[in-house]
């Protein structure tokens, strides 16, 4: 056994250990589903095909599975109901779909995935003659997603998936599984730098009202959190939220969703508790190292520092820092939220910058981090070479096209750079630079494999324009931050000191009772609670 194996195993050992203390969980309270103990739950869905009933029993399954991305399980129903039918050629249709991956994420699959999701569409091009002119065309839309794969862009063939599953709607306008598989890639191809949310809303309204025909179905659920994932419009998700994690307990992905308008929203107990969950059922750490990242944020916000740490502890190192790709970003980013949520600059400095492999955004994490924490602990030249190693992601990342990580890693060099012109002396310069990294940031969304910015570009030119004297103009940048991601203890804290030495005691006083209740379980050397009851003292006496 290969030591990556084994930590993943430890991994997956270990996660039911974190010391996370149960809790209500108050998303719960609009419905609850009692299950007989030891049932599969992963909700309801029927897709109709022209296989056999063992198979067609088998299919359901898997499709119910692929709808919350459960994907070595969904793999396991669609290579059973291939071996009850084997002329189900929709049954390899499921596997195919499975290879592809979370399609949210904008990234393409393996190559040792995408070789397999290609054998797995060939063979059901090969019994596409017995299959009905619906599953022909399903089979045209999945195999849209892996033609030329080896010289077309996966962006590319993610748009030619979608035209595709357009066609098989048009054809078959009855058929709600098509058009739920339609809305979530209209959702998955949406443009992160369009902030109206144009598609992701348009997506919604065929959602919205299938759902309330099919209350148990999960993909429903899930693509209605993902399409209200965003700032302004996440209440409109939070329903959703509220209900998936009971329509498919069984599936590990289904109890992390909810995490995502919970963030959106600044619920941290109610997303602490769905990530425990999540991270309790997932047998692999792919997922569970995702959960975890969204907890840890979610712990940080309460300033229950000492609970974050023990999560971080309990995952092992790996052979591989990046998790063979994606979720490699979760396993970098807690240990840089730790320090960086708490201002520890130095700590921030210290961390480690795996070399190889990776994605380009990936390895930014670390880097990004350090450069602020050099940077801010007053070794400024330390943070260079992090800052030219921004810059090479930032071009390899533009280069392949993948236009919105460009953005973000972009901003965070810029951010870096800020706080390396601040520390030599060149103050307007520095809150330049600062300002232009936030206005940056904030022309993309942001990606949903993160909770949030590791700093919001904003929140940090706040800090700064707090530290240069002005603190009205450092309010606004705080409040801008919040109205983006709120409920975050450190913007909540600027802001209260900003409010406060702009001479606003009554905006200072409102802030304070914020984070009083916020941080009410606060370790005791987080230093906002302090804060919050000398001004919450302060204003009762007036």
């Amino acid at each position: 056994m290969s030591r990556f194996v084994l930590v993943r195993l430890l991994l997956a050992a270990a996660i039911p250990l974190l010391l996370i203390p149960p809790g209500p969980l108050r998303a719960q309270e609009h419905g609850q589903h009692a299950h007989a103990e030891g049932e599969e739950v992963i909700g309801s869905v029927h897709f109709p095909t022209s296989c056999n009933e063992a198979a067609q029993e088998r299919f359901d399954r898997g499709v119910a599975k692929l709808h919350s991305f459960w994907f070595d399980s969904a793999n396991e129903e669609f290579a059973a109901a291939a071996a009850a039918d084997p002329g189900c050629a929709m049954a390899h249709w499921g596997t195919a779909m499975t290879f592809w991956g979370n399609p949210m994420a904008r990234s393409a699959p393996t190559a040792e995935n995408a070789a397999q999701a290609v054998a797995a569409v060939a063979r059901a091009e090969a019994l596409a003659d017995a299959a009905t002119p619906r599953e022909r065309a399903y089979i045209e839309a999945v195999a849209a997603l892996y033609r030329d794969h080896e010289s077309v862009g996966f962006l590319d063939r993610m748009r030619a998936h979608e035209e595709a599953l357009a066609a098989v709607v048009a054809a078959n306008p009855e058929d709600t599984e098509a058009a739920i598989f339609h809305a979530r890639m209209m959702i998955a191809n949406a443009d992160p730098a369009d902030l109206t949310f144009a598609r992701q809303q348009a997506a919604a309204e065929i959602l919205l009202p299938l759902f309330e025909a099919q209350p148990e179905h999960p993909g429903l659920a899930h693509y209605i959190i993902h399409a209200f994932d965003a700032p302004p419009i996440a209440g409109s998700g939070l329903e959703a939220a509220r209900r998936y994690a009971e329509i498919a307990p069984a599936a590990p992905h289904a109890l992390h969703m909810p995490s995502h308008i919970f963030t959106r929203l600044g619920y941290w107990d109610e997303s602490i508790e769905t990530n425990r969950r999540s991270a309790e059922a997932s047998p692999v750490p792919d997922a569970a190292v995702h959960a975890v990242d969204y907890m840890v944020y979610a712990y940080l916000q309460q300033g229950r520092d000492s609970i974050a740490a023990a999560v971080i502890r309990r995952v092992p190192d790996s052979d591989d820092p990046y998790y063979g790709g994606l979720l490699g970003f979760n396993a970098l980013a807690m240990p840089a939220r730790y320090a960086l949520e708490r201002s520890d600059w130095e700590a921030a400095a210290r961390l480690a910058a795996p070399e190889d492999g990776g994605p380009a955004f990936v390895r930014a994490v670390p880097r990004f981090a350090r450069a602020v924490g050099a940077a801010r602990s007053g070794r400024p030249e330390m943070a260079q070479s992090d800052i030219d190693a921004l810059e090479v992601l930032e071009s390899d990342l533009a280069e392949s096209g993948e236009a919105d990580w460009a953005v973000r890693v972009g901003a965070q060099r810029l951010a870096a750079e800020a706080w390396v012109l601040w520390a030599g002396g060149d103050r307007e310069e520095a809150l330049d630079t600062a300002r232009r990294a936030a206005e940056l940031e904030e022309t993309v969304e942001k990606h949903p494999v993160t909770p949030g910015p590791l700093l919001p570009a904003r929140e940090l030119y706040a800090d700064m324009l707090l530290e240069s004297g002005d603190p009205a103009a450092a309010l606004a940048a705080y409040e801008a931050t919040l109205a983006r991601e709120p409920r975050r203890a450190r913007a909540l804290y600027g802001a209260g000191r900003a409010a406060q030495q702009a001479g606003d005691l009554q905006a200072a006083a409102r802030y304070a009772g914020e984070l009083l209740e916020l941080m009410d379980r606060a370790d005791p050397t987080r230093p906002e609670p302090a804060w919050a009851r000398g001004v919450a003292g302060e204003s009762a006496t007036r």
